[in-house]
Formats: C-alpha cells, structure tokens, sequence
C-alpha cells in the first residue's frame, strides 16, 4: 500500500512559499482482518503505538491487532484534520483506494 506523506504544506505569502511542518494528522489503518479505520491525531507515532499496544487505542482496533499506517495527511488545524477524517469515514472502500493509489502515482 501507498503511504501519503503530506508531511508540508506550503504557506501562501506574496513575497515567496514556505514550507510549515502540518501540526495535526488524518490516517488511514489497514487492520489484521483487512479492514480500514480513520482517525485524526497530533502524534501520529505515538497514536499508532497506542492502537497496537494500549488500552487507549480505539475499541475498533484493540480488536483488529496489529494495525498498519498506509495513509496520512497533514493539517495545520484539528478542525481540518477531523472534517477529513469525516470524509474519509463517508468515502467507501473502494474510493479510500483509489484515493491512496493516486497519491501513491503523484509521488505524495
């Protein structure tokens, strides 16, 4: 699977771009069963070790151990990281795919 790293985002200013480290994160997980779980976080790493190994992690996940990053975005909001994760959460399988695999083919 492909793994988006929308690890910088540009900053639009009128003298030139910068680029800003994204503060928040929506994610995709790929579960042992092969199913798929949306979440939003601002420690991406540590949220991750926390579906696979704590009682913090997501009753979905505790469930489906382990669990696999194969999808990230950066935000420089929660607001915008949790709308995403709610797209994501409406999208189907199969356009969570697609969506992946183009990231994937666009070299994010």
């Amino acid at each position: 699977m492909a793994l988006k790293e929308s690890s910088m985002r540009k900053n639009s200013s009128k003298s030139n771009s910068v680029k800003v480290k994204p503060l928040f994160f929506a994610y995709i997980l790929k579960c042992a069963d092969d199913t798929l779980y949306a979440g939003a976080s601002n420690n991406l790493e540590k949220r991750i070790h926390e579906h696979n190994t704590s009682k913090r992690g997501a009753h979905y996940t505790k469930i489906r151990r382990p669990v696999q990053l194969i999808f990230q975005e950066g935000f420089q909001t929660l607001s915008g990281a949790r709308k995403r994760e709610a797209e994501y959460k409406r999208m189907t399988r199969r356009q969570k795919f697609i969506m992946i695999n183009k990231a994937s083919k666009d070299g994010q």
